[in-house]
């Protein structure tokens, strides 16, 4: 299957994308094989870097009361078999301590096997916030995908995966508290609308040590950064509550950080802040609807 043949299917669901649907399916097609398990290797592309061990648990049981229901799916590799589908699957095999597991094998290409490692978490089990915006970056990378195709190809909208990308702009110790379950994205959000890293990072974990909301970090942010900018600049004049909705409306949609600055009654500009040469291209994917290339 072509990658362009894959881009227009994974909306499909990853069924539809393989071909495969249940062990008595693919008996009746004449696919099913009883592959070793230990001839199996894990998907090297996989973005989930742990495994919750009471998800994986429950499965156990499952399938040592009901058998395996859907086969792993599996592509041909160098000594044996890599995994396409089923990761979870295949490890609850291991620990049962099955030595064959019901199996169909597809050619798939080293691109697809990255985007299907990807769409299958996202279908089955939740990622943390980190592992998934990872898969996407890895997806505009190896794919050339903009974040709208990639937003197409996993069921997700154009904002959420762009938003999710600008996660890993945060101090890797920020990162990590995301990646823990301590910190949710909607508080990463918050915290990117300050440019200073040391500051992200207290914040993140006075965010923790107190249990703020999402709703309460974004107030420290903003009175963090109203505090800077007041200690630097000269007075002014108030902002107009019409100004203040353009900012919070921008500030929304294009996910970081806008300033209208008026110059009279009638005139002035716009302030878009961005933090990365990748952050300004989503910001301009965002404002033109496609993706740019300059």
């Amino acid at each position: 299957m072509s990658p362009q043949d894959a881009k227009r299917r994974l909306g499909r669901g990853l069924e539809a994308l393989l071909g495969v649907g249940t062990v008595e399916d693919a008996e009746r097609e004449g696919s099913l094989r009883e592959l070793p398990v230990a001839e199996i290797k894990p998907n090297r592309y996989q973005p989930r870097r742990a495994f919750d061990p009471a998800a994986l648990k429950e499965l156990k049981d499952s399938m040592a009361t009901s058998g395996l229901l859907q086969p792993v799916v599996v592509r041909p590799a160098a000594h044996g078999y890599e995994l396409v589908a089923g990761e979870r699957r295949w490890r609850a095999a291991k620990e049962l301590g099955w030595k064959r597991i019901p199996s169909v094998v597809r050619e798939v290409d080293e691109r697809t096997l990255l985007t299907l490692a990807l769409v299958e978490n996202l279908q089955r089990a939740s990622l943390s916030p980190i592992d998934e915006a990872e898969g996407y970056e890895r997806l505009a990378r190896e794919f050339r995908l903009s974040h709208g195709e990639i937003a197409h190809a996993v069921g997700r909208d154009r904002s959420t995966v762009a938003n999710a990308v600008r996660l890993l702009q945060l101090p890797k110790g920020v990162q990590q508290l995301l990646d823990h379950g301590a910190l949710s994205a909607g508080h990463a959000r918050a915290l990117l609308s300050l440019a200073d890293d040391r500051e992200i990072a207290r914040l993140a974990r006075e965010a923790v040590a107190h249990g703020w909301s999402v709703r309460e970090t974004e107030q420290r942010t903003r009175s963090g950064a109203a505090a800077k900018r007041s200690a630097r600049a000269k007075p002014k004049r108030a902002m107009p509550p019409e100004a203040r909705r353009i900012e919070e409306t921008l500030r929304k949609k294009l996910g970081t950080d806008v300033a209208v600055v008026l110059n009279g009654k009638q005139k002035g500009h716009l302030a878009i802040r961005f933090y990365s040469h990748d952050d300004l291209a989503r910001v301009l994917e965002l404002i033109l609807g496609r993706r740019w290339d300059g």
